[in-house]
């Protein structure tokens, strides 16, 4: 299913979308309104979540819990950075890795 798949059947689009991240002590993450995990290792956490991208930085990451049927993960580690970013910016754009590398 694509981000636009999911606006038309009131996913993103919907206001009433409640996503909660809570962060204890910069070691644990928890976060619900997770759709996927696109990427993971101990230095990046890359979540699709109901309202756009999330990215997690840090070290020793690891996912502790996954549980897409809930959309909740908790992920554990030192963590240094959480930010947000639109798929939609990218397609605005024009843009894309790929496009970038093949012009």
């Amino acid at each position: 299913m694509t981000i636009d798949e999911r606006k038309s059947s009131g996913g993103i689009a919907n206001s009433n979308v409640i996503q909660n991240v809570i962060l204890e002590n910069r070691e644990k993450l928890s976060i619900s309104g997770v759709l996927d995990v696109l990427s993971f290792d101990d230095q990046i956490v890359i979540l699709e979540t109901e309202l756009g991208l999330l990215t997690v930085k840090g070290e020793n990451l690891r996912i502790n819990k996954l549980s897409l049927d809930t959309a909740e993960v908790i992920v554990d580690g030192e963590i240094y950075n959480l930010g947000y970013s639109e798929k939609e910016l990218e397609k605005k754009s024009g843009a894309g890795i790929f496009s970038k590398i093949f012009r």
